[in-house]
């Protein structure tokens, strides 16, 4: 799934000084005590007023059972240092992944400034790595290196650069302080929430056949009421303008390594009839949601009287000869890339019931350049569909069905979409004009410090070589 964001909120808090170490000791025990324990009320009526108006109650315990949810609980804090003179700076190892949490308390003690984000250990910078790519060009063999030194040893990247229809793959490996090549673009590796472009693209296949159409209401394929009557169009899943949240409330956390394996048709029933609860009603808003996606998928099945999965398999893999993606890691062992925790220690796979829309999918770079290359023909009218503008996010990015639309620097469209699972990371960026696309699939966890390396390497291959 995409990653959690785990930039909170940080507001500047003046003329407070750092000479209260006992009220932040207590500060951060309290915080630490309610997150473990999941009273995450209790941590919204720590904040100040400016806190609780700018994080209402309900975006405090979404983002808390997010990180709960992708990271696990906190098994110990230690204070590390000042930050502006009005922050203390805490070193948060949690279960599966290790944070720096800066936080800031005003006048009455209460948090006035908070946030988290993956912790550095500068002093493990700096480590002699050898760059073993000769055999690939240098500009490419470089900007691959210059992104990958920092990852755990057994990291590996697929990387597919499509240049004027003609695919070239780049596959590399981190092994005893060297980055050499490696032949692995038929591996496979989840692709995380590039899964929701499929999804949308099984959404246009049925639009363009005139089984379901974009505005249609999803409430009618459901035998209850939602809660509260709310609607929620096929469209608004698939550009997350629904309103709804990241993930379901009642998600559960008893299983943090494989957190959607246990969500199934009666929790999604559920969720609909009892906890469906929109953040906007209102104001149509971008929202990225991994509830919806999942939604949108489950429904999808619905509305043809069968699974999202075999729906899948009709629709986009057979139909563009994707003979090694997947929906289940199920016998296809021996082709798997193991994913890798933040430290480099082998993960479980992800499993998805009704929410598989939103992140389920597992293929091989070889499988996505078939996708990608079929985006270049201006008469697929499904995939021209997608690409279609839906909503404006601001003025730099719009999304259509799912992929996002940056506008680049020679006014030609990036379409992108990126994702993140527990043991991998992902990203793909096409440009149909030029008949362009970089395609990286990697077994880098999304709660790795530097996953965001990955997303940052396809955009510099991308300006290198597409010139954007």
């Amino acid at each position: 799934m995409k990653k959690i964001i785990l930039l909170f909120v940080a507001i500047s808090v003046s003329n407070i000084l750092l000479a209260q170490t006992e009220n932040y000791t207590i500060a951060v025990a309290h915080f630490q005590n309610n997150y473990n324990t999941e009273d995450f009320e209790s941590i919204f009526n720590g904040f100040s007023n400016q806190m609780q108006q700018l994080l209402p109650l309900e975006k405090t315990k979404q983002f808390f059972k997010s990180l709960l949810n992708g990271a696990g609980k906190i098994e110990a804090s230690e204070f590390v240092g000042n930050g502006d003179g009005s922050t203390a700076i805490y070193k948060a190892k949690f279960e599966r992944a290790t944070f720096k949490i800066y936080i800031s308390l005003d006048e009455q003690n209460k948090i006035g400034g908070l946030l988290i984000k993956p912790y550095v250990d500068e002093s493990s910078t700096g480590k002699h790595i050898v760059n073993a790519l000769h055999s690939y060009p240098k500009e490419i063999a470089e900007t691959i290196f210059s992104k990958t030194t920092d990852f755990p040893d057994n990291t590996q990247l697929s990387i597919a650069i499509i240049e004027n229809g003609e695919a070239k793959y780049y596959g590399i490996i981190k092994q005893n302080d060297s980055i050499k090549t490696i032949q692995n673009q038929n591996k496979i590796f989840e692709i995380g929430s590039i899964t929701k472009v499929f999804t949308s693209t099984v959404l246009a296949s049925l639009v363009l056949e005139n089984k379901i159409k974009l505005t249609d209401a999803i409430n009618s394929y459901y035998p209850f009421k939602f809660r509260n009557d709310i609607a929620l169009s096929f469209e608004s899943l698939a550009n997350h303008a629904s309103g709804l949240p990241r993930l379901p409330d009642n998600l559960g956390s008893d299983n943090t390594d494989n957190p959607y394996k246990k969500f199934g048709k009666h929790e999604i029933e559920e969720y609909l009839q009892k906890h469906l609860k929109l953040e906007s009603n209102s104001v149509k808003t971008y929202s990225y949601s991994n509830l919806g996606a999942g939604l949108l998928g489950y429904t999808l099945g619905l509305t043809q009287k069968t699974s999202f999965q075999d729906l899948l398999q009709k629709e986009v893999f057979d139909k563009y000869s994707m003979t090694n993606s997947y929906a289940s890691i199920k016998n296809r062992n021996e082709a798997l890339v193991k994913g890798l925790d933040e430290n480099g220690n082998e993960v479980s796979n992800w499993d998805f019931d009704v929410l598989f829309g939103g992140g389920g999918i597992l293929s091989t770079t070889e499988n996505l350049v078939k996708f990608a290359t079929a985006q270049f023909d201006p008469q697929n009218k499904a995939l021209t569909l997608t690409r279609t503008s839906t909503f404006s996010i601001s003025d730099q990015m719009e999304i259509g069905l799912a992929w996002h639309i940056l506008k680049s620097a020679n006014k030609n469209n990036l379409f992108w979409h990126n994702g993140g699972t527990g043991g991998y990371s992902s990203s793909m960026i096409v440009d149909p004009q030029n008949k362009f696309a970089v395609i990286i699939l990697s077994n880098v966890s999304a709660f790795n410090q530097k996953m965001t390396n990955i997303d940052e390497l396809g955009f510099e291959l991308t300006r290198k070589l597409n010139k954007h």
